[in-house]
Parts: C-alpha cells; sequence; structure tokens
C-alpha cells in the first residue's frame, strides 16, 4: 500500500470524526477561574476531578489509528470537555516549571534557551538526559497522578515519569526530534496528553530529512486537541521524527504531558 495515501487517509479520518475541543479564553467564567486559581499565596486544596473521570474504565474510547511505514500511533480523546477544562486550570496553578540552566539544550556544541517551559515529575530516584541536560523529576502531584490512572485505564500502560512541556502561545515549538534517548525503556510506549490550545503535531520519516533524503514519504500531520492522547507505539520513534512547529495564529497556551517509563539507574 501506498504509504503517501495512507498517510492522508488517516488524517481525513481525524479532522471528521474526532471533536475539536480547544480551551476559550473568551469564555469568562473559565477566564475567572483561571485567574481565582494563579492568584494569591496561599495554598488551596484541589478540587477532585468529576465522578465521570473515577468511572473511566467503564468508557469505551473511540481509537484512530495512524499506520505508515514504521509509524505506529493511536489516537483518542480521554476527557470530556468540561473535564479537559478543570484539568488545565489546575495544571496552570500547581506545575512548577524549570528555570536557569535546566532551561538550554545543547545543539551541536552550542547551548540554546528552549522555546517554551519544560518540568519533569515522576518516581523518586530516576533520571532523564536529553540534548546535554540531565532533568531530575519532581514528586507526583496529585493532578498528574489522575490523568496518569486515566492514561492506564485507557491503555493499560503504566508510566513511572513524565516530561511536561508549556507553550505560551503559537510562537512556542519543538523542532524535530526522536525521543530515543537511553534512559527510555525499550519497546515501550510513550503516551502524550494535550490540554489547552489545540496544535498541529507532524511526524517526518528519517530517510526524508534534510538534503541528504533519500526517499519521499509525505508528512503525517494530526491536529492535537484539547483532552486528547496520542500513544506513540515502537517502532515509531526509530524511524519517525516529530514536530510541534510554530503557529502564529495560536494565541492561547497549551500543556502538554508526555508519560514514559524510564530505566532505574544502575546500581554500583
Amino acid at each position: 500500500m501506498n504509504s503517501a495515501k495512507t498517510n492522508c487517509c488517516c488524517q481525513r479520518q481525524l479532522h471528521l470524526r474526532t471533536p475539536v475541543y480547544c480551551v476559550d479564553l473568551n469564555d469568562e467564567s473559565l477566564r475567572k477561574k483561571l485567574k481565582r486559581g494563579t492568584g494569591g499565596s496561599e495554598e488551596a486544596e484541589l478540587p477532585p476531578l468529576s465522578s465521570e473521570q473515577e468511572s473511566a474504565r467503564d468508557v469505551k474510547y473511540s481509537w484512530k489509528r495512524l499506520r505508515a511505514e514504521g509509524l505506529n500511533c493511536d489516537y483518542t480523546r480521554i476527557f470530556s470537555k468540561s473535564e479537559a477544562d478543570d484539568i488545565f486550570l489546575q495544571l496552570e496553578k500547581v506545575l512548577e516549571y524549570f528555570s536557569g540552566e535546566q532551561t538550554k539544550v545543547q545543539v551541536c556544541g552550542k547551548w540554546y534557551d528552549i522555546p517554551r517551559r519544560q518540568v519533569t515529575y515522576g518516581d523518586l530516584g530516576l533520571t532523564y538526559t536529553y540534548s546535554g541536560v540531565t532533568l531530575v523529576p519532581k514528586p507526583w502531584l496529585p493532578v498528574l497522578e489522575k490523568i496518569r490512572d486515566r492514561v492506564t485505564q485507557a491503555t493499560g500502560h503504566t508510566f513511572n515519569f513524565v516530561l511536561i512541556n508549556r507553550y505560551k502561545d503559537g510562537s512556542d515549538h519543538i523542532g524535530e526530534h526522536r525521543d530515543d534517548e537511553k534512559e527510555l525503556e525499550p519497546l515501550s510506549p510513550i503516551a502524550s496528553v494535550s490540554f489547552g490550545a489545540c496544535r498541529d503535531f507532524v511526524f517526518r520519516h528519517c530517510d526524508t530529512r534534510g538534503r541528504s533524503a533519500t526517499r519521499h514519504l509525505e508528512p503525517v500531520k494530526l491536529l492535537l486537541v484539547h483532552g486528547s492522547l496520542l500513544m506513540l507505539n515502537y517502532p515509531t520513534n526509530v524511524y519517525w521524527y516529530h514536530s510541534l512547529p510554530v503557529r502564529k495564529k495560536v494565541l492561547a497556551p497549551r500543556v502538554n504531558l508526555t508519560f514514559r517509563n524510564v530505566l532505574p539507574p544502575p546500581k554500583n
């Protein structure tokens, strides 16, 4: 089967059949909640997620399959709009992003500021290194555990680590890369959960990149919506790079959580 045709078919099904929910910052009630949630110095107790979330195991998810040569991904929406709105507000309130040297990456021997905010949470004793930076996860927060548990209920996979990126608007982005660090458990999927602004997500086959490209395969493009889950299954990260490109027309923030399985450090 022609890979490009398969890719286009997958994209059409995803755009036509998946409800598109995004955070609307013109929603006065949401803006008031966000203002209350981020203001003041007192630590307020997080509101519980809805009872609908607690019965997630009873939900039948409508999975969309992305299949091409070496590409194996599954996509669905695991939170209703109201749930996703509440979770987004909680994340905006409680996440504490890295600062200083942990906001830089090394590319070709030079250091650059990353064009987004970033933080990691996870099990005690784990570390994660990429682009010359070693990240130590902070302890799990209740809202992160609830998101992680929903992913587990939907997929059957468990995770011990999450990398979180916050994109303030469409100017924040992430370039083409593969999640193939040595700390990641081989064959384990990566679960990407999105809240906030809808953003384009682009896959590009490794043989089609740059001047040394040896083949022509069309990129696979997907719109990641508010409350959605994208599973990047093996061997996707072997053959396909992925990116979140600049989109100047996007004015609202987005928070993305990529749940992973990180190997424990070797014992001395």
